[in-house]
């Protein structure tokens, strides 16, 4: 080892979830170094959730103007690409991490660049870019807060075809005249919705019977035609066999299931998300490589003894989701330091010390057009994990808010109801900007808020939040 160091916490992983659980690690009192071998600021900062709506919001508000009268006669009809792809590349900072990797020395954190690897107990060995080593230890705990790459499926051809996953689809510099997409998730379809506004020919393929599969089918249902209306083409029961490319600027052919061929000039294959775990030294600790890493509410893995390994964020496959990673980040550093300091742990579900909204409140915003947005179980997962549940369906186009917003406004909202405590366990929306609707269904569904207190939670008007009273009115008179 050239170098060695220790400190009280070493965290792998910079993106927002280890720089979220290196600052609460650090604000109780701990010396905190955070090792990362990408860009600081991680998957979400630069191929995720600000490039891809950055991409995504000149659509949406040019969608929005053509609904109204007077404004969409003073708007254009296309998009300009060449400003969007440039101020895409703004929020993602041109793919240089200076001013996050100053925040996280301001922090009072310690940067270790590298590759990092477990090496046995509270110790990470770390590759650095100027080839020499580096040995961390930690007196009290190791956080893997390493992420996600994107799941490529085993076909004949896709190693060398150079398709796009979801880094390329974020950060493309030019405009494909034809692209095909593989799957129907949450990246599938805001990467057709962005890619289609900015004037590509595109073909969503889909190897189920719908998109969004684990939203209410609703959901699902309502972006398919808002993405056909746009002149998305969507094929359902769809599979890729193979893939060709004969040279790297040639079009792509997919050879399908059902017969037959694709051709395009790109393909995003957005089939799913597998652990940044296989080369990350879990077997010096007894754990396999290349899986997700178990954990419980307090986010220590499972499997390992001494109680000093953590995993927050996607790679324990828990809600793979940034905004759930940074909520992790925060109860596991508040765990560590108590831990350190000597302090029992709240056991107390909704505590301190336990993600429970992991399990309960977990919120999720599909930028497309119509947004659709949902917190909680849907109904039927929530059947089935044995509750009997209310269920409530209202037309948004019904509330005043909603004609406001723009005409032919098209959404749907959903509450599910326990029907045995009748408290709010879920809810979904479907329209142009429910997204800002959520929020405050997450706080009724996290407070666990009787449907009585809901009443007195008055909506304004004229806004989409009328919805709210529309559905307790719904729920009184079912």
């Amino acid at each position: 080892m050239d170098q060695e160091h220790t400190y009280d916490v070493v965290v792998v992983g910079a993106g927002p979830t280890g720089e979220n659980l290196a600052d609460r690690a650090h604000a109780a009192g701990l010396s905190v170094a955070v090792v990362e071998s990408e860009l600081v600021g991680g998957e979400c900062s630069y191929w995720a959730c600000m490039p891809s709506k950055a991409l995504l919001r000149p659509h949406t508000a040019l969608a929005e103007a053509r609904r109204l009268p007077g404004a969409r006669e003073a708007v254009g009809a296309t998009l300009d690409a060449a400003a969007v792809l440039a101020r895409r590349d703004d929020f993602a900072a041109h793919w240089k991490d200076d001013g996050q990797a100053e925040w996280v020395r301001g922090a009072g954190l310690d940067l270790v660049r590298g590759h990092g690897r477990l090496d046995g107990p509270r110790r990470v060995a770390v590759d650095t870019p100027d080839g020499s080593r580096v040995l961390l230890t930690a007196r009290h705990a190791v956080a893997v807060c390493t992420g996600t790459r994107a799941a490529l499926p085993d076909l004949p051809g896709l190693a060398a075809a150079g398709v796009w996953t979801s880094r390329e689809a974020t950060s493309a510099k030019e405009v494909p005249g034809r692209l095909a997409v593989v799957g129907g998730g949450v990246v599938a379809v805001e990467m057709a919705t962005a890619w289609r506004a900015l004037g590509s020919e595109v073909t969503l393929l889909v190897r189920g019977d719908g998109l969004l599969p684990r939203m209410e089918p609703f959901a699902g249902e309502l972006v398919a035609e808002g993405l056909t209306a746009t002149g998305v083409k969507i094929s359902n029961r769809v599979s890729v066999s193979a893939v060709d490319r004969p040279a790297p600027a040639a079009p792509v052919t997919l050879t399908l299931d059902v017969g037959g061929e694709l051709v395009a000039d790109e393909v995003l294959f957005a089939t799913g998300r597998a652990p940044r775990t296989d080369d990350l030294g879990l077997e010096t600790v007894g754990l396999a490589p290349g899986d997700w890493l178990t954990v419980d509410d307090s986010c220590r893995v499972t499997g390992v003894d001494g109680d000093w390994l953590y995993a927050a964020g996607d790679v324990n496959h828990r809600a793979l989701l940034t905004h759930q990673g940074k909520y992790q980040a925060r109860i596991a550093g508040a765990v560590i330091g108590a831990v350190a300091q000597g302090e029992p742990l709240d056991p107390a579900p909704w505590g301190p010390h336990r993600a429970t909204a992991d399990v309960e409140a977990v919120p999720q915003v599909v930028f497309t057009d119509p947004e659709a947005a949902s917190v909680g179980p849907t109904a039927k997962e929530a059947e089935e994990a044995g509750r009997r549940v209310h269920v409530v369906d209202y037309d948004l186009a019904q509330v005043a808010g909603s004609a406001l917003y723009g005409d032919d406004y098209r959404g749907r909202a959903r509450m599910v109801v326990d029907a045995n405590s009748e408290r709010l366990v879920g809810v979904t929306f479907v329209g142009p900007g429910v997204g800002e609707l959520l929020h405050s269904a997450t706080v009724a569904v996290a407070a666990q808020t009787p449907i009585s207190r809901l009443w007195h939670a008055v909506p304004s008007y004229p806004t989409i939040s009328e919805v709210w009273l529309r559905l307790l009115e719904a729920y009184r008179d079912r």
